[in-house]
């Protein structure tokens, strides 16, 4: 970082771990994007394609979807420091991009003083490795190759990842 003005967010002056003070800012609707990119090979993609692979705790991605969704309602108990929010909305889509790979994309919605990236960046990360977890007997070759944040709205400023 070039930028002499930024610093990092959660350190007090004394360099110590600290909370983010949001007690002064004006609630506005946030919006953060992130997603995840799952290679699962051929053969697990046209075995979940073909009925959404059931297993024991259910089909995958439905149950990919749920566990994304639940993670980021529990960010704030999992990434310190971070806010406890109480989402208006949280919604994972899973979509086929090859014949071997998947994204997973979470999109959180606050109205609040803090934006929503972590729990996006959480929901899009836990709804991988739940797909990892349920697809593992069959291949330990899955790759979780990437998770990003595609955007955010509603803060300081706004962010849109370019592909």
């Amino acid at each position: 970082m070039s930028d002499s003005s930024r610093s990092l967010t959660h350190l007090n002056a004394a360099g110590q771990p600290a909370m983010v003070d949001v007690g002064a800012k004006i609630p506005t609707r946030r919006v953060a994007r992130a997603r995840s990119r799952v290679l699962l090979g051929r053969e697990i993609l046209s075995l979940v394609q073909q009925g959404d692979l059931p297993t024991r705790k259910g089909p995958v991605f439905q149950t990919a979807i749920l566990a994304g969704i639940m993670a980021a309602k529990k960010t704030a108990d999992l990434i310190p420091l971070c806010h406890p929010l109480g989402l208006d909305d949280c919604q994972v889509q899973i979509e086929v991009v090859s014949e071997e790979a998947i994204h997973i994309i979470c999109t959180a919605t606050v109205t609040g003083k803090t934006g929503v990236e972590m729990e996006a960046l959480t929901g899009a990360s836990v709804a991988a490795l739940t797909v990892y977890d349920m697809c593992k007997a069959l291949s330990h070759d899955i790759v979780i190759q990437e998770t990003r944040l595609l955007d955010k709205t509603g803060g300081k400023s706004d962010f849109h990842h370019v592909d």
